[in-house]
């Protein structure tokens, strides 16, 4: 067979693991090529104000934040689930979401299967119940709409016609949102590292 007829679909990953796509296994996931390539995706495409992108990982780490802001007594297990909420876009990227709306069911069907593979691998529940997936939402879209405002250029005005308003946040965590600071990918990757290990460890403990 012509090599250029056989269609890869698979990703070899920087620890060594080959990732099938189609049917993602959690025995090839490992934490570090996640976070090195979180840290490496740009959220809103790139078109974020500051020295460096905008990282998922950094975007990861907020939201983890806000749900400890919104419910301090957080099981471990729901923090890593929130670290993690974005977790498959170190295989496929961050599309933004009118182009997830394009692409239909099927992508998000592929989007599911890897999340569960990556939930599996960590010892969570392969989906998460109805309360912790609106818990997490919450605090994605607060962070969504702090990014707007602070980076991605959208006034307050079409923040809160897109993202709704944040409610029930702490004024400290607020304060952060409103001081956002791009980090660079090997910040990032590290920041990310350590708080995995961090909950991974309370995980333990309980």
């Amino acid at each position: 067979m012509n090599k250029n007829s056989q269609k890869r679909a698979w990703q070899r990953m920087l620890s060594g693991r080959r990732l099938d796509l189609l049917a993602p296994s959690p025995m090839d996931i490992d934490i570090n090529d996640i976070a090195r390539g979180l840290a490496c995706v740009a959220r809103w495409n790139g078109q974020t104000t500051g020295e460096h992108a905008f990282s998922v990982a950094e975007h990861s780490l907020m939201v983890a934040d806000i749900c400890v802001d919104i419910l301090p007594t957080i099981a471990p297990e729901l923090e890593l689930m929130a670290l993690l909420h974005d977790a498959a876009e170190y295989v496929i990227g961050d599309m933004i979401s009118p182009f997830k709306n394009a692409l239909g069911f099927d992508y998000r069907q592929f989007e599911q299967k890897l999340e569960m593979a990556i939930h599996i691998s960590f010892g969570l529940p392969a989906k998460p119940t109805d309360l912790q997936k609106k818990l997490i939402k919450q605090a994605d879209l607060a962070c969504a709409y702090y990014e707007a405002t602070q980076l991605a250029g959208f006034s307050v005005a079409e923040a809160n016609k897109f993202f709704d308003t944040p409610q029930n946040l702490s004024k400290t965590i607020v304060s952060t949102l409103k001081n956002i600071h791009p980090l660079s990918v090997k910040q990032a990757e590290a920041n990310f590292l350590r708080r995995f290990h961090q909950i991974n460890q309370a995980m333990q403990a309980v």
